[in-house]
């Protein structure tokens, strides 16, 4: 490290929605420059102006929002930075760096398919590039010209990448670059270094599919006098299948995360283990992984996504969050499934039930037992209410009226009581009353979700069941 100040930046493409590979490419050098007390930049890079739309900018900025990787800089968008392309572009045609190319497409394409029948490699064969005693073809009437970079015609070009290490690129491996299009129109790899330029960019933290555009942007950086920044390129982040991971091969928006419940701080964790370590630590809060966060332990090899221990990681963090946090997460979730937070108090609600769940959708859902009326199936509940159950029952709802506290403890040593007054084993008492309260067979424990409830809700809900007409066996009401 030098005494420069370091300066990071995450420059998406605005053409779709953002995966977790996308965002781990901003975690990471955010991360970096808030280790390092510097500055975080978010470039737009929004010149493929066919797919950029604003619908996929504002999804980057919620995504980063969301995620709480808040930049110091941005967000700087290039297409609003044309003027500043054209005096580049400019400057190095000046230099020599530079110079027009008028092969047309049909004769680059019939160029390449002559090499490629060959046997070679195609490339631009350099036919408009100036060279001394060289006579350029006459220049065809009526055609705009492409820019193309005058790539060093011999030599290697290398660099200490601090993922890769060492990588090198001989020039002869590399055709001259076109920068700027007939329209005018700067090319991504001119447009990335001047903006690192102008940004001041000092770590260029990045997917390994870069690694080809480096020695390219290099040599842009040396012809403009500039060094160009320290690289560390990635390794992809494969799917469960194995696969790159990318929209094409089943990827989720990151809102999409949000949206199904996992926390923002869940999935920072989760991502930074997803290519970086720190010893055997799984769990770590952000400010833990901004202290450790360096890119000496950034892997080599390819992270593989696994749904699973996401959930793991995400269950963690919902059982550690506290009781009034957990539950100001889970009333947006409530509110989207209809439930209407009232009666049972919903951070206790969510204590219990969390034990049980690995985000706040399965928590929001499993609270609908409380906010919403039971609706027990009477073809699982009849055959569960034999008559010894019903006289115990009958005997519970005497005991749950008399409780001098209604607690978890009290209701608990109720069903005991009873359980040894009619000689029936817990499930036979436990699957009838969850039933009849909840609606639902499954529940945690019978008497701790009991004492959630009002006491006159669960025995209104107990009395009426009792009350009921039964069923028939051929399914009519009996008396």
């Amino acid at each position: 490290m030098t005494s420069t100040p370091v300066r990071t930046r995450f420059a998406p493409s605005p053409t779709g929605f953002i995966h977790l590979g996308n965002i781990r490419s901003a975690l990471y050098p955010w991360a970096f420059a808030r280790h390092h007390g510097g500055q975080f930049v978010l470039r737009i890079e929004d010149t493929d102006t066919e797919r950029s739309t604003q619908a996929a900018v504002d999804v980057i900025l919620e995504s980063m929002q969301w995620m709480g990787l808040h930049y110091d800089e941005g967000p700087i968008y290039q297409m609003q930075r044309m003027q500043r392309y054209r005096e580049v572009l400019e400057r190095l045609v000046e230099a020599g760096h530079a110079y027009p190319c008028y092969m047309s497409t049909a004769e680059l394409d019939s160029l390449r398919e002559r090499q490629m029948a060959a046997g070679l490699k195609p490339r631009y064969d350099g036919t408009w590039r100036p060279e001394p005693g060289k006579t350029l073809p006459e220049v065809p009437a009526g055609v705009q010209p492409v820019l193309r970079f005058r790539t060093p015609a011999h030599g290697s070009v290398s660099w200490m990448d601090r993922v890769k290490g060492q990588v090198s690129f001989d020039n002869a491996e590399l055709d001259d670059l076109v920068i700027a299009r007939p329209d005018g129109t700067p090319t991504y790899n001119f447009c990335v270094v001047v903006d690192d330029i102008d940004m001041r960019i000092t770590h260029v933290i990045r997917g390994d599919d870069h690694v080809n555009n480096t020695p390219r942007q290099i040599h842009i950086f040396r012809a403009l006098g500039s060094e160009p920044p320290v690289y560390a390129h990635l390794p992809t982040v494969l799917n469960e299948q194995g696969d790159k991971l990318s929209k094409r091969n089943g990827a989720k928006s990151v809102l999409q995360y949000r949206d199904e419940g996992y926390l923002a701080d869940a999935m920072v964790n989760y991502l930074a283990r997803l290519g970086w370590s720190h010893g055997d630590d799984e769990l770590f809060s952000r400010e833990q992984f901004v202290q450790w966060f360096d890119l000496d332990h950034l892997g080599r090899s390819a992270a593989q996504f696994d749904a699973e221990k996401l959930k793991w990681v995400n269950a963690q963090y919902l059982r550690a969050l506290e009781p009034q946090r957990l539950a100001q997460s889970l009333r947006p979730f409530l509110q989207r499934l209809g439930l209407r937070e009232q009666g049972v108090n919903l951070e206790s609600a969510a204590l219990l039930l969390r034990e049980r769940a690995s985000t706040l959708l399965e928590i929001a859902e499993l609270s609908a037992m409380f906010y919403a009326e039971p609706k027990p199936d009477a073809q699982v509940l009849e055959p569960l209410l034999t008559a010894p159950v019903r006289e115990a029952l009958q005997a519970l709802l005497t005991k749950l009226e008399q409780l001098p506290q209604w607690d978890a403890a009290s209701v608990g040593s109720a069903l005991k009581q009873v359980l040894g007054e009619h000689k029936l084993k817990m499930p036979q008492l436990a699957m009838p009353l969850r039933h009849v309260v909840t609606g639902r067979g499954q529940t945690p424990s019978v008497d701790a979700v009991l004492a959630l409830f009002a006491r006159e809700t669960v025995t209104q809900r107990l009395r009426a069941a009792l009350d009921a007409p039964r069923l028939s066996s051929a399914g009519a009401q009996t008396d």
